[in-house]
C-alpha cells in the first residue's frame, strides 16, 4: 500500500515516554512502544500532507445503490503488517464471530455510520456511500489505531499498559472522523489546523459513543479512549474533553499534559506542532457549548460543528481564531444571530481564551 496521511489515536509523546522506561516490570510494554514508534515513523512523515482521495473509493459509474446503506468489511491481519489483512473475518450481513475485536470493529463502524447518517444525513465517510473497512490484529503488540486514508487499523496493545484498541467506541468514531475531515475541509495535520483536525475527531468520536448509549450531555463521560488502559495504569482515558489535563496521572505515563485554554497553549515542534496537545482547547470549547445548551450534544452543538466542518468556510491551515469565527458563523446561520445557540458558542470560545466574537448580525449582511 502506498504511503499516505495517517492519523493515530495514541500521541507520540506517550509512546516515547513508554519506550524510554527502564523498569523491568514494564519491559514488554517498553519494547512494544519502541516497535510501535518505528512502525509509526512513516505515518508521521506523511500526516502533514494533503490526504489524497483514492480512486478505488469513487462511486462506480451507473451503480444503483440506496443512500444511507452501510457496507462493512472486517479483515484479520493475524499479527502481520499487510493491509487489509490475510483473512476476511466478517462482512456486511454476516453473524458475529468468536473474536471480540472483529465484532467490536464491526459494531463501531456501524455506530459511527449511524450517527453521521441519522443526525447529519451524511452517506458514509465521503457522503457517497464509501464502504467501511477495518483491519484488526495489526502487528505484534501494536500500541495504536489509525485511519490510513482508506480504512481503520487496530492494534492489540501490549497487554501491560494498553488493551486492544477496538475496546473503545470513541477511538473508532475518532479515527473514522479523520476520514470525514479528509473528504471535507482536509485540514493540514500540523500546528493549530492539526489540533482542530484532532479535536474534530474527538468531538465526533465522543458523539458516536453518546448517541449509541443514548447519553445526554450531563450523563456522558466526555473521555476519549476510555478502557484502553489496563488496570496497571492510573488513568481513565487518553483525553478528557470536559477537563483537559485530567485523563491520567500515572508514575509510568506521567500526567496528562493537555491544556484547556489558551493560557496553557503549548508551543512545540513535537507531535506535529502539538496536534494532540492543544486540541484540548477546542475540545473544551465544544464541551462548554454542549453544557450550556443541555440535552443531547449530537443535536445543536454537533450540528454546528458539522456545519463548520462541511460548509466550505475552513481553510486547510485554519488557526484557532479562524475556527472559532467559523463556528460562530455556523451557529448564527443555522439558529439565528443572537440565538441561544449562537450565544453559547461565543461564550465557550471566550472562556477558553478565544473571545473573538462576531457581530450579532446575520452573516449575509
Amino acid at each position: 500500500m502506498k504511503a499516505t496521511a495517517r492519523c493515530t489515536i495514541v500521541p507520540p509523546y506517550l509512546l516515547v515516554r513508554l519506550a524510554r522506561l527502564d523498569d523491568p516490570r514494564f519491559a514488554a510494554a517498553a519494547e512494544a512502544a519502541r516497535q510501535s514508534l518505528l512502525r509509526d515513523i512513516p505515518l508521521r512523515e506523511h500526516r502533514a500532507a494533503a490526504h489524497p482521495l483514492p480512486p478505488a473509493l469513487a462511486v462506480r459509474a451507473g451503480a444503483a445503490r440506496q443512500r444511507g446503506r452501510i457496507d462493512r468489511s472486517i479483515w484479520d491481519a493475524v499479527g502481520l503488517e499487510r493491509l487489509p489483512g490475510r483473512l476476511l473475518a466478517r462482512a456486511e450481513g454476516w453473524p458475529p464471530t468468536s473474536d471480540p475485536a472483529v465484532n467490536e470493529a464491526h459494531d463501531g463502524l456501524g455506530e459511527t455510520h449511524t450517527l453521521f447518517w441519522t443526525r447529519f444525513a451524511r452517506d458514509s465517510i465521503d457522503d457517497r456511500g464509501m464502504p467501511l473497512e477495518a483491519s484488526v490484529h495489526y502487528g505484534r503488540k501494536y500500541d495504536n489505531a489509525f485511519w490510513d486514508g482508506e480504512r481503520m487499523v487496530f492494534g492489540d496493545g501490549d497487554g501491560q499498559v494498553f488493551n486492544r484498541f477496538t475496546l473503545s467506541l470513541t477511538v473508532i468514531g475518532h479515527e473514522l472522523t479523520h476520514g470525514v475531515t479528509q473528504h471535507t475541509a482536509n485540514l493540514t495535520y500540523a500546528g493549530q489546523s492539526g489540533a482542530v483536525n484532532e479535536s474534530m475527531s474527538d468531538v465526533f468520536g465522543s458523539l458516536v459513543e453518546q448517541h449509541a448509549r443514548g447519553q445526554a450531555t450531563a450523563e456522558a463521560s466526555w473521555l476519549i479512549g476510555e478502557g484502553l488502559f489496563t488496570d496497571q495504569v492510573q488513568g481513565a482515558a487518553l483525553r478528557s474533553m470536559k477537563a483537559p489535563g485530567t485523563a491520567y496521572n500515572d508514575d509510568v505515563l506521567g500526567k496528562d499534559p493537555q491544556p484547556g485554554s489558551m493560557a496553557g497553549y503549548i508551543d512545540t515542534e513535537d507531535d506535529n506542532g502539538g496536534v494532540h496537545l492543544n486540541s484540548g482547547i477546542p475540545n473544551r470549547a465544544f464541551y462548554l457549548v454542549a453544557e450550556a445548551l443541555g440535552g443531547n450534544a449530537w443535536e445543536a452543538p454537533g450540528q454546528i460543528w458539522y456545519d463548520t466542518l462541511t460548509g466550505g468556510a475552513l481553510g486547510r491551515r485554519v488557526d484557532f481564531a479562524g475556527f472559532a469565527r467559523a463556528t460562530e458563523a455556523a451557529a448564527a446561520a443555522r439558529f439565528g444571530p443572537g440565538s441561544r445557540e449562537h450565544a453559547a458558542v461565543r461564550s465557550a470560545w471566550h472562556e477558553v481564551g478565544l473571545g473573538l466574537s462576531l457581530p450579532a448580525r446575520a452573516p449575509s449582511e
